[in-house]
């Protein structure tokens, strides 16, 4: 379904499923068709006014972004307190 409508993150997904199910990918689809330039994909919000619907607000759950954030920033952390490798010299550096 994405071939027809713009997914930008994690709600824009929730909202594309809620609409699938609300009004059917058929309906979708036209109202992609009807939006205006074929070159590039309607967002969602255009999609939602062609067919005359709102999503609920309160319906999606938030992303946390700062969880997966936490995450990668303790990964990295561990990965900088490695003991460090001491330098080899290349071997190619005494041919010259």
């Amino acid at each position: 379904m994405e071939q027809w409508v713009r997914v930008q993150n994690e709600r824009d997904r929730q909202v594309l499923a809620w609409l699938r199910a609300h009004v059917g990918d058929l309906a979708i689809i036209d109202a992609a068709g009807q939006c205006g330039v074929a070159t590039a994909k309607p967002y969602l919000s255009a999609i939602c006014r062609k067919l005359g619907v709102a999503p609920p607000r309160a319906a999606f759950a938030a992303f946390q972004p700062g969880q997966v954030g936490e995450q990668h920033l303790a990964d990295i952390y561990q990965i900088l307190q490695r003991p460090k490798a001491p330098l080899r010299p290349r071997q190619d550096m005494h041919l010259r």
